[in-house]
């Protein structure tokens, strides 16, 4: 089943072309990617896939309905990249306020602030105001945020841009591992190539809002002998056979 359909996408702003025809789609359970340089079309995309903007043409179904549908809404979760926290709230109040936004039963409620409180791993430092995060631990944190819903699909916009190693790796970690025993779609847009490589099942590689290849990673590799996501990249920009 396919949780995501994009066919011919074009957006428009002004005299701008973001994206110029792009068709790609995302199944049901897996991890996938939307992968390129900045300014590439990641974003747009996204922000059209959530229901945020309008595209100028093409179609794209969520869960078989239009995206911002409201009957699809409450079924889908996305993280901007620039996504910001509260200051003057904990951590843990934040976690609270988020499941009593979602769910009314006491029992849904609960195992979601609970789910929060795991997926974030801060620990005691959920009780600290936000203003005192790291970029690090503001971005678990939202990543839990993102996750404790149970969300059908989730999208997740660079969500390890500007961390530092250890802190990536944890925020992979996570995602792969609430895929795995929840079975929610991932739908995750990287300018990093090399950490998606063991994250996701299957990739679309876009540039100045174009879709260059689209498929399995593993084949992608072979396919183009390449060792890697990023010299397959360089080998498709360039035209190089």
């Amino acid at each position: 089943m396919n949780v995501v359909k994009v066919k011919d996408l074009i957006k428009y702003f002004g005299e701008f072309q973001a994206l110029k025809g792009i068709s790609f789609s995302v199944n049901e359970g897996e991890i996938y990617g939307l992968i390129g340089p900045n300014g590439a079309g990641k974003t747009t995309t996204f922000r059209i896939i959530a229901g945020l903007l309008t595209p100028s043409s093409g179609h794209v179904k969520v869960l078989d309905y239009d995206p911002g549908d409201r009957r699809v809404k409450r079924f889908i979760s996305y993280l901007p990249e620039d996504a910001g926290a509260y200051r003057n709230i904990t951590g843990y109040e934040f976690l609270k306020m988020v499941a009593e936004l979602y769910f009314d039963k006491e029992d849904e409620y609960r195992e979601a602030l609970e789910l929060g409180i795991e997926l974030s791993g801060l620990g005691e430092r959920l009780n600290d105001k936000m203003k005192t995060y790291s970029k690090g631990m503001k971005r678990r944190i939202q990543v839990a945020r993102a996750l404790m819903v149970k969300p059908k699909l989730t999208i997740l916009d660079e969500p390890t841009a500007g961390l530092d190693v250890l802190h990536a790796k944890d925020i992979r970690d996570v995602i792969r591992d609430f895929a795995r025993k929840y079975g929610t779609t991932v739908l995750l847009a990287s300018h990093n190539m090399l950490e998606v490589e063991g994250l996701c099942d299957r990739i679309a590689m876009i540039n100045e809002g174009r879709i260059l290849i689209e498929g399995d990673v593993k084949q992608l590799l072979e396919m183009y002998d390449v060792k890697s996501l990023e010299e397959l990249f360089i080998k498709l920009v360039r035209g190089e056979n």
